[in-house]
């Protein structure tokens, strides 16, 4: 496996040939697509024909909407151990909320596949945003949380499902050792039916660390009452902050770092961004709003507009800028080979249980066969 850097004069015959490979494999595990046109800068995933498959030991898994393309989730299955489907509300009731669109076609795909489904859990409200006070009712009441309980076991034997993935954001500090007790609660009563319980931990650096993403998420706590639990290691270049990588390496280094003095590795998990964002510029805070692209949206777009890829070496994140038909100049951070094997890389350093994608509605060819060559998925 190498990982090539297309320069000037470039083409997909040309790297073809110094390799030894045919340019449709290499035009089909990079999703090039006819004419084959490539950026400068563009980083390749080289394969040779005879597959190679990694000895680490990995639990890979990936959040997925029930409308997910059929084609994008028979690709992906293959390389996964787990597939979350987002997501299942409740009610202050403690009623389960079903998704909006029916889950049977990732279930089945998952039951062909071989790969286990997970029920994603999360605190919607009527209008579709994290809503504290339904966590807080639910987790400081005990009829409440049996009702919903009781509906969830009904549901997993129901539909075939092998565990709950809980994802509560926003949870008051008030109610911090509530909801590990309520993790707790619903770990005990899965597994003694033979379910599995994982929870979302906001990407926290200390233990009082500030805000309300984090105050309510007590990593040790919540390392002791979950199976397993997903670090959510990107967001810090979001839709409404200034320009920069989605999961710069530096940063999520301190996530594990801290992580691992608070949770056993055999059960942590690294979160994974499957996408990237592109900035209107100049960036003006409360004003500005990057689109949402994947990462080979954003290769095409350094294509069309001639744009040269750079790679910045601290934030480990490839990025550029482009200027629009209208004259507004853009700036793009997404993820490519480069960046992906750095956090591949980084499980391995700590010896972590696993990965999850948030998430899978874009197919990314060349992550999953890197992500295949660097490890044996379970």
């Amino acid at each position: 496996m190498e990982i090539y850097i297309v320069k000037a004069g470039d083409t997909i015959d040309k790297i073809a040939q110094q390799y030894g490979i045919s340019y449709e494999k290499l035009a089909e595990d990079n999703q090039i697509p006819y004419p084959y046109a490539l950026a400068v800068g563009q980083a390749l995933l080289i394969l040779q024909d005879t597959e190679v498959v990694g000895t680490y030991p990995l639990v890979a898994n990936g959040y997925a909407y029930p409308f997910i393309d059929q084609i994008v989730l028979e690709e992906t299955l293959p390389f996964l151990t787990e597939i979350s489907v987002f997501s299942y509300g409740f009610t202050t009731e403690g009623d389960l909320v079903y998704p909006q669109i029916e889950d049977t076609r990732i279930l089945n795909g998952a039951s062909q596949f071989g790969v286990a489904p997970i029920l994603t859990l999360t605190p919607f409200d009527e209008n579709g945003n994290f809503n504290n006070n339904y966590i807080s009712i639910l987790v400081n009441n005990s009829d409440v949380s049996d009702r919903l309980l009781n509906q969830l076991l009904e549901i997993m034997e129901e539909k075939g499902y092998a565990g709950i993935d809980i994802d509560f954001e926003y949870i008051l500090p008030e109610d911090r050792v509530a909801f590990a007790d309520f993790v707790t609660k619903t770990r005990v009563l899965m597994n003694e039916n033979g379910y599995t319980v994982s929870v979302a931990l906001a990407p926290k650096t200390s233990a009082d660390q500030p805000g309300l993403l984090y105050a309510g998420k007590d990593y040790k706590l919540l390392g002791e009452a979950a199976n397993s639990v997903l670090l959510m290691t990107y967001e810090w270049g979001y839709t409404y902050g200034p320009p920069m990588a989605v999961a710069p390496m530096p940063n999520v280094r301190r996530v594990v770092e801290y992580a691992v003095t608070e949770i056993p590795v055999e059960k942590i998990d690294l979160g994974i961004p499957n996408y990237g964002y592109d900035w209107p510029l100049p960036y003006e805070r409360g004003v500005t709003a990057a689109r949402t692209i994947g990462n080979r949206e954003a290769v095409e777009i350094a294509i069309s507009y001639g744009a040269e890829i750079q790679y910045d070496e601290t934030s480990e994140a490839p990025f550029f800028r482009y200027e629009d038909e209208n004259g507004t100049e853009h700036e793009v951070w997404f993820e490519d080979v480069r960046s992906m094997l750095a956090k591949f890389n980084l499980i391995k350093e700590f010896q972590l249980r696993g990965c999850g994608y948030w998430q899978l509605m874009r197919l990314f060819r060349a992550n999953w066969l890197l992500l295949n060559h660097e490890f044996e998925i379970l």
